[in-house]
């Protein structure tokens, strides 16, 4: 069976959509599935609606989180309460094509336990968002070591795929890269990102600004070895003025003044500044991680 897990964030036009779209999809394909739609602490009536979806269709199935924890966490409940042989993971805005998930299923039968999509087009988006995109995928690729230039949530994982993500205790947790990073056999399909129907997107530049430091974070230490680098920057610096302040000494040269040293304390104060919350910052990580806190609270279960 396959499993299809939705992240769903005020929703409520798409439950109805999207619970139609892959029914007529999946039947028609001859693929036995389900549909677990997640509801991350929606504010309009997204809950109402995979409530009437289930009711309408028992191979709905619903999560719904007591508050707002972020699509990574509603992945991760997908995950966890999925009962498919493999798990498709999609946005319920169907930007991702649902044709493709017939495609990927062919390919898990063919033996393949990651099958990646891989965006060909990222579709209508203003220059600045599509620039904020690129920045934010070449800075994390570069922080991961793994190239997500191209890359998305929308995949589908084996069961033994999914088993490893789940036994993973880890509380920061970043789905996308996680999925590369425990291997497998793997391959790809293409795809181009569609517009939405109803609704608006969720994600702004501002969003994705805190959506890449979070990730960074939890999945590299880049940022710290940073800190290494500027110190090392520092400390070449301060030798190139050490040597010009001597030969400016033993030549009988008056030394700069006020304003050279001005500026070295202000360049020093703002290295030590970034240094020491580049560090605060992944303390912070480690104090979130030994708290031990669930990465989600699920209010209420329909399946």
């Amino acid at each position: 069976m396959l499993s299809v897990i939705l992240p769903s964030y005020n929703e409520e036009k798409m439950i109805p959509v999207a619970a139609a779209t892959l029914t007529e999809i999946l039947d028609g394909a001859a693929i036995p599935f389900e549909l677990l739609f997640v509801n991350d602490g929606s504010r309009d009536g997204t809950w109402a609606e995979i409530c009437a979806a289930r009711e309408r269709d028992p191979r709905v199935c619903g999560v719904c989180f007591s508050r707002n924890f972020g699509k990574e966490a509603a992945m991760f409940a997908g995950l966890e309460k999925a009962k498919g042989d493999c798990c498709v993971v999609i946005d319920c805005d169907l930007q991702h094509p649902p044709e493709k998930i017939v495609e990927m299923y062919r390919l898990w039968e063919q033996g393949y336990e990651v099958v990646e999509g891989i965006k060909h087009d990222r579709g209508q988006e203003s220059g600045f968002h599509r620039f904020a995109a690129n920045s934010f995928y070449g800075l994390i690729s570069r922080a991961t070591g793994i190239d997500m230039a191209s890359s998305s949530d929308f995949k589908l994982l084996d069961r033994k795929v999914v088993d490893t993500l789940n036994a993973m205790p880890e509380r920061n947790v970043f789905f996308r890269a996680l999925s590369f990073w425990v291997g497998f056999k793997k391959t790809e399909v293409t795809y181009d990102v569609r517009e939405r129907t109803v609704g608006e997107s969720k994600w702004s530049t501002r969003s994705l600004i805190r959506y890449a430091i979070t990730n960074i974070g939890s999945f590299s230490s880049l940022p710290l070895h940073l800190v290494t680098v500027m110190g090392i920057i520092t400390l070449v610096i301060s030798i190139v003025f050490s040597i010009v302040a001597l030969v400016q000494k033993l030549t009988g040269v008056a030394l700069g003044g006020f304003t050279t040293v001005i500026i070295l304390l202000l360049f020093i104060g703002s290295l030590v500044m970034i240094s020491l919350g580049i560090i605060g910052y992944y303390i912070a990580r480690i104090y979130d991680e030994i708290k031990g806190r669930p990465r989600y609270i699920i209010e209420e279960y329909r399946g």
